[in-house]
């Protein structure tokens, strides 16, 4: 079921945004001038990232806005097609590399769908708590920043304490803090380790603390609410025509949830609540990730009560590796291990397409495939690429100053707009 975010009015912010453009707007109808063309980014601190907008300003209204993406100019997906499908997965970590663990999922599942292979519920079960995981180290960073954007560094001490911890879970699960490459076409490279899952529960327990500090410090703050309430709002409308996806989607009212609405890995065993806003402004976007962390560990405990026994990884003699300990000892099995590392998984000719719920929204991946181990063609559906177009639509006719929260309220990452 949705769950709606924004169960209060605070008095006297309601029509903030609209009231101020129009004051200044009959302040200054009257006056004849040029307007300003004035480049914002791409190394602006409140870009996160390589963002350029091309802002027209008329004094400090914003009467145009062209967003210019591409200066990473990274060509991933051309890189993919270059590549064996397991040796591109590190390149997946570089995409919203504040979730890479999340994004490996999502290749994978790709890949896997193309081959025809489900993952034993052990395997899933480690997934879904993989993309769990990332999307509440993405919510923290993403909301940290942006609360540091609009004045407010607390808060951002608060989240980055928080994922600090999550770091060290994933150096302990992984191996790696940042760029993980845990998962492989098949499955993942290990099972959990010992002691894992104590420090996963230990975490959700401080976490929900942190959480609900973070929340009290921000949620009913005026300085906050004055910033991003009725600021940037997006109808349900021009959410759906622009085809955003992900918190920016529901936060404009709209129930859609990949994990719902296309379950995969098993998501519809797990029971937790679609967060959806009302106004789709600034502000119900924050609401609706803060609301969304929640759900994510409603989600961990469930695995963490009742994650099955069992292999990890798909059992398909022909195109997976064979055991470190069977190479060892047969020639065979030596011969075997060589082909497949040399020339990749034996995928079948054909064309898929995969999309996860990952925390900036809907990460999608085409596969064309002419057979072999290389992909003949690769897309990548990036969810901050697709969400940044309504920029254009979006900045006019608010103040220079929003434009600062309306970014941060979008939540998007460089790295994988210029995939």
């Amino acid at each position: 079921m949705a769950k709606t975010v924004r169960e209060f009015e605070m008095p006297d912010t309601a029509a903030r945004g609209a009231s101020q453009v129009e004051a200044y707007q009959e302040q200054t109808d009257d006056l004849v001038g040029e307007k300003l063309v004035l480049n914002m980014g791409p190394s602006h601190p409140a870009t996160h990232g390589v963002l350029r907008i091309i802002l027209e300003l008329d004094g400090e209204t914003i009467t145009k806005a062209v967003p210019d993406v591409g200066y990473l100019h990274r060509g991933d997906e051309k890189i993919a097609e270059n590549m064996q499908y397991n040796q591109f997965i590190p390149y997946t970590d570089r995409l919203d590399y504040l979730a890479p663990l999340a994004n490996n999922v999502a290749y994978a599942c790709a890949v896997e769908k193309l081959m025809g292979w489900e993952l034993p519920p052990r395997g899933k079960a480690i997934r879904v708590m993989c993309c769990e995981i990332a999307r509440i180290s993405a919510h923290l960073l993403g909301i940290g920043a942006y609360a540091m954007d609009v004045g407010a560094l607390t808060v951002f001490l608060y989240t980055f304490q928080q994922r600090e911890i999550i770091y060290n879970l994933s150096e302990q699960l992984t191996g790696a803090r940042f760029t993980t490459s845990y998962t492989r076409v098949g499955g993942q490279i290990r099972d959990l380790p010992e002691g894992f899952m104590a420090a996963l529960k230990k975490f959700c327990d401080d976490f929900e603390v942190a959480l609900a500090e973070s929340d009290a410090l921000l949620t009913k703050n005026k300085i906050f609410i004055d910033r991003t309430r009725d600021v940037g709002v997006i109808s349900k409308e021009d959410a759906i025509a622009y085809g955003l996806s992900g918190p920016n989607l529901r936060g404009s009212g709209v129930d859609h949830d990949i994990r719902k609405a296309h379950p995969y890995l098993d998501y519809e065993k797990y029971d937790f609540d679609v967060v959806v806003g009302s106004v789709g402004d600034c502000y119900d976007r924050y609401l609706v990730r803060m609301e969304e962390m929640r759900q994510s560990v409603r989600i961990l405990r469930q695995i963490m009560a009742n994650i099955p026994d069992g292999p990890i990884n798909v059992i398909d003699p022909k195109s997976t590796l064979p055991a470190k300990e069977r190479v060892l000892m047969s020639m065979e099995e030596l011969i075997h291990h060589f082909i497949i590392s040399t020339q990749g998984i034996d995928a079948p000719a054909g064309e898929v397409y995969f999309a996860a719920e990952n925390p900036k929204g809907e990460l999608g991946f085409y596969i064309n495939s002419k057979g072999g181990g290389v992909p003949h063609r690769l897309k990548i559906r990036s969810p901050s690429f697709i969400n940044l177009s309504i920029l254009g639509k979006l900045l006019p006719n608010h103040l220079m100053s929003d434009v600062v929260a309306i970014l941060g309220s979008l939540d998007f990452v460089m790295g994988e707009s210029d995939r």
